[in-house]
């Protein structure tokens, strides 16, 4: 059903606005239950580690955020090139999408290899770097280390993803990113428990989870896609399946153009969310533990967020290149609109079950209350966070990347870390998340003034 009313967008058909909610909601529950899934993932490894002790969630939430800065660059080199693929798509030109796609891979791969190399060379004083205590720093390097080694399985993971997504199809990327969750339990289980690795073990589980899944998913793309298939006998049918492999400079151009912000932005972004965790590093264990797993329980309640942002940016993405304004509007307000309801009665349910969901990652009593603190403050905050992660998917669709960037740097810098400068002295862990909870309630707003514009082109 949603391919039949996407293929309405790049046939130049008129759409009811039921209908428009309708292939909104479609392709939202799929992208939703992904993104659930992973953050499952990660939830059910914290909560496995949570429980070894207060030292080991520590040592994996000292150095999250720079592991999460690699993966983020991931996603933002396949989105320089994917964003493209959707404006092929809209504009019938598919032919166009193929050639984009064969480049993608060649340009991520070479960009994937180049952080592994920088892993390398960091992971052993990266844990000191972040004000780690000396009991935490080898466990904490050696995760980052595994981690960041896996680079382009997750960028091949997310590049085959966003370019399912982008041609339409959020269901085979949903239904693998879901299967890759239960792989990453077993295999954690195995490595952690059984194997007794600790620490590291919950890297080794989840590498080996991300490489199963990143294989099916480009079999699926490659193999079975009928809109970006490149091997084959119905691809033979198309065009020389090995054509051009070189990246050319148009593409490589827009993909730069388009992903670059992005990147940096993830840089950024994650740098502070770095100097975040060295601002909370000097209260404790406990709260670097309890501020660890809170981030992970929090994530739960955005992720629906998220799935509805890359909603928009496939809808955005297509309408855009197949030339309908008026289209392209009502599905950026639509959607915004959808993201907002879900993520407040996301952040209600977090309100109320904190302490049950804070009980999951831990059994340590003070940690289960400081991060049911935490949770409660940031759940006002989560209507307009909705607002800016899908406002923000809105303008990846257009290829609209530098002033968004630029808008959620200064938020975060400017207004985030200044705040949790001053009220961590005061009020300890919840006065970081007091300020991280003004601060996305900020970013939702100049994201709104910035779509009510944006419409107006």
């Amino acid at each position: 059903m949603s391919r039949d009313l996407l293929a309405y967008i790049r046939e130049g058909r008129e759409m009811t606005q039921g209908e428009k909610l309708n292939l909104i909601i479609q392709l939202s529950i799929p992208s939703i239950l992904a993104q659930i899934s992973t953050v499952l993932m990660f939830f059910i490894d914290a909560a496995m580690v949570g429980h070894l002790g207060a030292r080991q969630a520590a040592s994996i939430g000292l150095v999250e955020s720079a592991s999460w800065l690699f993966a983020g660059l991931t996603s933002a080199c396949s989105m320089g090139f994917s964003v493209q693929v959707a404006h092929a798509i809209g504009a019938n030109d598919f032919k166009r999408a193929r050639r984009i796609l064969r480049q993608s891979l060649t340009c991520c791969l070479l960009f994937s290899l180049l952080l592994v190399g920088i892993a390398v060379s960091i992971h052993s004083q990266l844990p000191i770097w972040l004000g780690g205590s000396p009991d935490i720093v080898e466990d904490a390097s050696l995760y980052f280390l595994i981690f960041s080694c896996a680079a382009p399985l997750f960028q091949m993971e997310s590049l085959c993803g966003s370019m399912l997504k982008c041609a339409g199809n959020m269901k085979v990327p949903s239904i693998l990113n879901v299967l890759m969750c239960c792989l990453d339990v077993s295999f954690n289980y195995l490595f952690i428990f059984i194997l007794d690795m600790g620490v590291p073990g919950a890297a080794m589980g989840t590498t080996v989870a991300i490489f199963i899944s990143t294989l099916l998913m480009a079999w699926f793309l490659f193999w079975r896609s009928d809109l970006l298939m490149l091997f084959g006998k119905k691809a033979q049918g198309i065009e020389n399946p090995l054509y051009k492999f070189q990246p050319t400079s148009d593409v490589v151009r827009t993909a730069f153009k388009i992903g670059a912000p992005m990147g940096l932005q993830h840089m950024l972004m994650n740098g502070a969310q770095i100097v975040s965790t060295m601002i909370v590093a000097p209260l404790g264990t406990i709260a670097i533990a309890a501020h660890s797993l809170a981030i992970t329980v929090e994530s739960l309640c955005y992720m629906p967020g998220y799935g509805i942002s890359e909603a928009a940016t496939t809808l955005i993405g297509q309408s855009i290149g197949a030339g309908k304004q008026a289209l392209t509007r009502s599905f950026a307000w639509l959607t915004t609109g959808v993201g907002i309801t879900v993520m407040t009665l996301m952040g209600m349910l977090m309100y109320v079950f904190a302490p049950e969901l804070m009980t999951l990652m831990t059994p340590i009593e003070e940690i289960i209350v400081l991060g049911t603190d935490c949770l409660r403050i940031e759940a006002f905050a989560e209507p307009m966070f909705a607002a800016s992660i899908v406002c923000n998917g809105i303008f990846v669709g257009a290829g609209d990347t530098l002033r968004p960037a630029i808008m959620s740097l200064a938020s975060m810098w400017g207004v985030r870390l200044t705040l949790a400068a001053v009220l961590a002295t005061t009020y300890g862990l919840p006065g970081v998340w007091i300020a991280m909870a003004i601060e996305l309630t900020f970013r939702g707003i100049i994201f709104l003034i910035r779509l009510s514009r944006f419409n107006k082109q």
